[in-house]
């Protein structure tokens, strides 16, 4: 029934006059200077407190302000942004801040994407099953703290920016760690209620960006980035000494992203990769992926890959690809970042009649 609504909206839609929108946050800079290079007009729902981004960079020809990014879903947000004849494009905020059920079933407002694969993104069984039947190689999971054997990375639902994770190597140090956590405000009960546990694999931790096509019939590499996450990162300027005297418990909250040039021949795997996770994709809900995604990855030191989550949508490391991507410049021979190669999709899909093919 949305996918019906949403085609009845586009009817209505100046194919001549669409706009692209999305929350202002996380990637919405990449987004919008994409959309401009390719002369779409641009739409920014934005929280009053973070307006000065958008001041600064002035990419947003019309900005809707809201206390809140879940009043996305208010009547009236949602009409405004019809009457600009909006496309949404959902990145980390979304599936932070509305949940997958509401964005199905509440928000009719055109989106690049397949809504029902960001259901799957939030639900970390719904992951596992998708990657599983891409044929990836994924660490193992223990269902209980009690199982736990080893080296063991505890996660939360959601776009969370790693915020609140943390390591364990046993079921007594996960309950130690999970209550000085708590204590200083990192998590909730009600969070470890939905508490997944992964066995943490020792590498060098990749984040490959993906987008496919439609339009071109194809699933286009885009670059890859790892993750600079505090306090973690800054562990190693701390001498072991030092750090035994303080109880040091690091997080891993992501605050930037850092560009990452793989060796050419990790390429084939990466590549086909992409391609599997596509082909299951179409099996759990066609037309499969519509656009951007990346897998998160560990490679070890025999050159095996480890994925252990997927992200269906624009993910943050593709901001160090603005402008700048070897492989895109490699493809295309221009300035090309996940921005634009969105926009240029949206683009052709108008110019061809195609739009109601990547719309959802």
């Amino acid at each position: 029934m949305m996918k019906e609504e949403i085609n009845e909206i586009l009817k209505k839609y100046d194919r001549k006059k669409i706009s692209i929108g999305t929350l202002g946050s996380h990637s919405a800079l990449n987004i919008f200077k994409g959309a401009k290079e390719e002369n779409l007009r641009t739409v920014c729902i934005c929280k009053k407190d973070d307006e000065i981004v958008y001041k600064k960079f002035q990419l947003a020809d019309e900005v809707i302000f809201v206390s809140q990014f879940q009043e996305l879903l208010d009547e009236a947000i949602q009409e405004k942004l019809r009457e600009l004849n909006t496309i949404l494009i959902p990145h980390g905020s979304f599936t932070a801040y509305i949940s997958a059920e509401e964005i199905m079933s509440r928000l009719l407002v055109p989106m690049f994407a397949n809504r029902e694969l960001l259901r799957w993104e939030v639900d970390r069984e719904k992951q596992r099953k998708w990657l599983e039947m891409a044929g990836l190689n994924l660490p193992k999971t223990y269902k209980d703290p009690k199982e736990i054997e080893g080296l063991t990375i505890v996660k939360f639902p959601g776009a969370r920016g790693g915020r609140g994770y943390f390591l364990v190597t046993s079921p007594k140090s996960f309950f130690e760690k999970a209550e000085d956590m708590m204590k200083r405000g990192h998590l909730t009960k009600e969070d470890l209620e939905s508490v997944h546990l992964q066995e943490y694999i020792i590498g060098g931790h990749v984040y490959p960006h993906y987008f496919r096509s439609i339009m071109e019939n194809d699933v286009e590499f885009l670059g890859v980035d790892k993750r600079y996450e505090s306090t973690v990162d800054d562990i190693g300027r701390i001498p072991a000494s030092e750090q035994l005297q303080i109880d040091l418990r690091p997080t891993y909250t992501i605050v930037g992203n850092i560009p990452i040039t793989l060796r050419e021949s990790l390429l084939p795997e990466i590549l086909r990769m992409g391609d599997r996770v596509v082909e299951a994709s179409m099996k759990i809900s066609y037309p499969g992926i519509i656009g951007p995604f990346c897998l998160e990855t560990v490679i070890t030191d025999n050159l095996k890959i480890y994925t252990f989550e997927i992200s269906a949508r624009i993910v943050a490391g593709t901001n160090v690809g603005i402008g700048t991507s070897p492989y895109l410049y490699l493809k295309y021979g221009e300035r090309m970042w996940m921005g634009r190669r969105i926009a240029r999709e949206i683009k052709k899909a108008i110019q061809t009649d195609r739009l109601e093919e990547i719309v959802y």
